[in-house]
């Protein structure tokens, strides 16, 4: 499966660099998301040979794009979702469960404050009822074009 034009259309990211295939369902506090790892991605050529395994730092930046998608679909009932998601803060990761190509897993993301600018956001993956991992992070809403 590939990226919906809905997900393109809220966050900046694209292929080969886009780990989100779908929204499943959002409430005004959290969004749930899907991807599927295929088999033919290029970093199992080399993350293992012969025993591919899905890199943790990939999966933690699914997770982070979903909040993204979270973020963007949020800020759209306030203004135009222009600008970038730029990741301030990772805390507490936890990998429970390896991911393997052909596996699909749900991916959930949670606003739990938002304080000074800063979103503060918990996430999990989960392979069918396998929780594979979980994560808190920040993310900062950045217009394009504004100085660092």
């Amino acid at each position: 499966m590939s990226a919906s034009p809905q997900i393109l259309g809220l966050i900046p990211h694209r292929p080969p660099f886009l780990f989100v295939d779908e929204i499943v369902s959002e409430t005004p506090v959290s969004l749930v998301a899907r991807r599927t790892w295929r088999p033919d991605e290029a970093f199992y050529k080399g993350h293992y040979p012969g025993a591919p395994i899905t890199p943790g730092v990939l999966l933690c930046e699914a997770v982070f794009q979903a909040g993204a998608l979270y973020l963007a679909r949020s800020r759209a009932g306030r203004e135009a979702p222009t600008g970038i998601p730029l990741l301030v803060k990772i805390a507490d990761v936890r990998f429970r469960s390896p991911v393997y190509p052909g596996d699909t897993v749900t991916i959930e993301v949670a606003k739990k404050d938002f304080l000074a600018g800063f979103y503060v956001m918990a996430g999990s993956m989960r392979r069918g009822d396998t929780r594979v991992l979980s994560v808190n992070f920040s993310v900062a809403w950045r217009a394009l074009g504004d100085p660092p």
